[in-house]
């Protein structure tokens, strides 16, 4: 059978630079590349003998949306009664210390499978085991930038020397499905010695970084105590920031913080659902996009929002400014469709994020024949706009394209067994429960 796909009859969302939508378009995919995208007439000239050939009549195109910070998650919605700090460290931290490779695999397949069933193609992932992950990602065919959580030796986590090896193994399969760069857990679990060398490691092997910053009030009380400086001064004092570091949550930024990220060209990745649910705040989002910072979208970790579904994420990344500012002007629907896809990929300089020529194949197909895009005007691009943002969820996903390869159709897995993947990911679960051990100062806080 021949790799090329074509999609008839469908309405293109392009996210191109002249955000031009094609009512009654097309969609023609060879290999991992996008060929042909437009109207109609953009299909006509391509061979149909052995193609997948896939009608998207009654479905709108949009390019895969990019969860910018993400942790595969294996005790979802398990003690999330509690504070950040408190959380993290009689469950979060506890929990990943008790990972075994099977565990971490199961987690990914659990994690991926909710995500690609929401419209998601790309996560920016950190967690522990990658080479579990990787086998995941691959097996279910999400694409996965994956990093560990470094901290320094005594938080018994993971270290350069994980994410070193983890790159060498990683990498030797070079399809651009995977890949791997270094992971910072946060500051209060650094020293400036460790940023640097994350930085050093990450200049070494020619790869990015990954950091949380200035999540909750909590963190930056804690850097000014340790460090006394600002949790983004002491990033950016070490080196950590640049083009090539996403920098997840900036909740508690001052004009100086977000002075700073412009500098040093720094991609953030605002996160309100988790935000929200762990009471950190709201991030300063409009200041930040009135400096010019390139801005994506993270839905973070299922346990600090019991959903990995990024329409979800999307809803909330206007409502909750709206709402705080007394502005509706704020974060209009198609702002933000971009942030979800096309900053997110330039974020990680992934060439996906459109649906043009030219452009890496992750594509996936809304269904809007449903009470979420009910009413909606013939050709009007504003009023779909606003359902695609303000209404749909990721039940109206049907179909989820990766690099070519369509891993989900007519809203069923092509290669995995779902219900083993559910299976599976409670048995680890309660495998890791049995195997983690709480630090005695946080064990009241345990479930």
């Amino acid at each position: 059978m021949s790799n090329r796909i074509i999609i008839d009859g469908v309405t293109v969302v392009t996210m191109n630079d002249n955000d031009d939508v094609h009512f009654d378009g097309s969609i023609v995919i060879e290999g991992d590349r996008i060929v042909a995208s437009g109207d109609s007439q953009a299909s006509s000239e391509y061979d149909r003998s052995g193609a997948t050939v896939i009608d998207g009549s009654g479905m709108v195109a949009l390019p895969g949306l990019v969860d910018l910070h993400y942790h595969t998650a294996l005790g979802k919605g398990w003690s999330d009664h509690l504070p950040l700090w408190e959380y993290l460290q009689s469950c979060w931290y506890p929990l990943i210390r008790a990972l075994d490779d099977d565990a971490a695999y199961w987690a990914a397949m659990s994690s991926y499978s909710e995500s690609l069933k929401f419209g998601t193609t790309t996560v920016n992932d950190m967690y522990r085991l990658l080479p579990s992950l990787e086998r995941a990602a691959r097996d279910i065919g999400m694409r996965a930038v994956l990093c560990n959580d470094i901290a320094i030796d005594e938080e018994n986590l993971d270290t350069l020397a994980d994410t070193e090896e983890a790159y060498r193994e990683i990498q030797k399969t070079d399809d651009g499905l995977v890949e791997v760069r270094v992971g910072l857990e946060w500051l209060p679990l650094a020293s400036e010695e460790l940023l640097r060398e994350c930085r050093e490691l990450a200049n070494e092997l020619g790869i990015g970084m990954h950091i949380h910053l200035s999540e909750s009030i909590s963190e930056v009380e804690i850097c000014e105590t340790m460090y006394g400086k600002r949790p983004t001064e002491v990033a950016y004092d070490t080196g950590v920031l640049g083009p090539d570091c996403i920098a997840a949550h900036c909740v508690w930024m001052t004009d100086s913080d977000i002075a700073l990220l412009k500098e040093t060209g720094t991609q953030v990745s605002h996160n309100p659902t988790s935000n929200a649910k762990l009471g950190n705040g709201v991030a300063r989002l409009p200041e930040m996009l009135e400096a010019g910072l390139n801005v994506g979208l993270g839905h973070d970790a299922a346990e600090c929002n019991n959903s990995r579904d990024m329409f979800q994420v999307m809803k909330w990344s206007s409502l909750i400014h709206r709402a705080t500012r007394v502005d509706a002007s704020l974060q209009q629907a198609p702002d933000v469709l971009r942030m979800a896809t096309r900053n997110g990929a330039s974020a990680l300089g992934h060439n996906t994020g459109e649906l043009s020529a030219g452009k890496l194949a992750d594509v996936i197909l809304i269904d809007i024949n449903n009470q979420y895009f009910t009413p909606l005007m013939p050709e009007s691009k504003e009023h779909l706009y606003s359902h695609l943002v303000f209404s749909a969820e990721g039940s109206c996903v049907d179909t989820s394209i990766v690099n070519g390869r369509i891993v989900r159709r007519s809203k069923e897995f092509l290669d995995v067994d779902e219900e083993e993947i559910r299976a599976k990911a409670n048995e680890a679960f309660r495998g890791a429960l049995n195997r983690m051990v709480v630090p005695d100062q946080y064990k009241y806080l345990s479930r």
